[in-house]
């Protein structure tokens, strides 16, 4: 069965509520041959007559009068439903879907939400901080919009943009005499070392990085602790546990109020991070804000490092 359109029910309640064609025809700023055409075309869809036609008003006929209030409520509706697709467009509402490694909070997240709120109130926000491989797995399943991690990741199905931010990794330690001097791989395996993602240690970046550099070096490195979290591996290190390594930003802060030192790798490890979105997947107004808004932060961050 054919369905009636949208236009078609607007022209019936106008004619309804004026009373004439010509008058409905008028109000739309059509000519009354081509709405008078319509609802006759409505009519024979519905196989019912809808009006009356007197020489004077048209008067609905009792399927008419039943229509009508229908047809009210499906016009509101699309109203409603306009309405909100603008809203949407304009990022007065909607959601913010977004995926990043669990230490962005540190430097970025707080400042990213904070503003982003402040311009935007009415959008929800859910950012879910997760191990770089983990975010690329829910991006890539559809479980996240999009999302910032540290390459290289797993890119199937996926599109990366070019490096937005890049971090270096530093040697952290309560004892200065560890930090004169940059620190080559070879001394990481003397080192009391504390690592932390534990529970990524194949897949995270850092750890695939170090592995790959000892490795091509002969050199066999060993913590002597492994945690899950970056900050808990610099408050061991404040503890005097041991010494670890860390993002230089990720442990700035933390890395001043503890009175920790810290010296760069020889050679270094330069950590890059770039966007990530699911190949010919959709991305909300409000997500993509977001990621503007946190690239313009990341952008600002990175002038703050002791290293070019």
């Amino acid at each position: 069965m054919a369905l009636p359109t949208i236009r078609q029910l607007e022209y019936f309640v106008s004619a309804a509520r004026v009373g004439t064609f010509a008058g409905a025809a008028a109000e739309n700023h059509i000519a009354q041959p081509s709405l008078s055409e319509q609802i006759s075309v409505l009519e024979r869809t519905l196989e019912v007559a809808l009006f009356t036609r007197t020489s004077r008003r048209l008067l609905l006929t009792d399927a008419g009068k039943q229509l009508l209030p229908r047809a009210e409520r499906v016009l509101a509706d699309m109203r409603e439903f306009a309405e909100w697709s603008r809203r949407v467009r304009s990022i007065e509402e909607g959601t913010v879907s977004f995926g990043t490694f669990n230490s962005a909070h540190l430097y970025l997240l707080t400042e990213l939400i904070r503003e982003f709120h402040r311009q935007y109130p009415g959008v929800r926000i859910e950012v879910v901080g997760l191990n770089s491989s983990e975010v690329a797995d829910r991006v890539r399943n559809g479980e996240l919009e999009a999302g910032l991690v540290q390459l290289p990741i797993d890119d199937r199905e996926l599109e990366v943009t070019p490096s937005v931010f890049r971090d270096q990794v530093v040697y952290v330690s309560k004892n200065p005499d560890h930090t004169r001097n940059p620190v080559d791989i070879a001394s990481l395996g003397d080192r009391p070392l504390i690592l932390s993602e534990a529970r990524w240690s194949h897949d995270d970046p850092l750890r695939v990085s170090l592995t790959e550099i000892a490795q091509r070096d002969g050199v066999v490195i060993r913590p002597i602790v492994e945690v899950e979290f970056h900050t808990h591996s610099l408050e061991l290190a404040a503890e005097g546990v041991g010494d670890t390594l860390v993002s230089y930003h990720v442990g700035k802060n933390l890395m001043e109020s503890r009175g920790l030192t810290w010296a760069p790798l020889d050679p270094p490890i330069v950590e890059h991070y770039a966007f990530i979105t699911r190949r010919n997947g959709a991305i909300s107004p409000a997500t993509a804000q977001f990621m503007r808004l946190a690239h313009r932060i990341l952008q600002s961050i990175a002038t703050d490092a002791p290293f070019s």
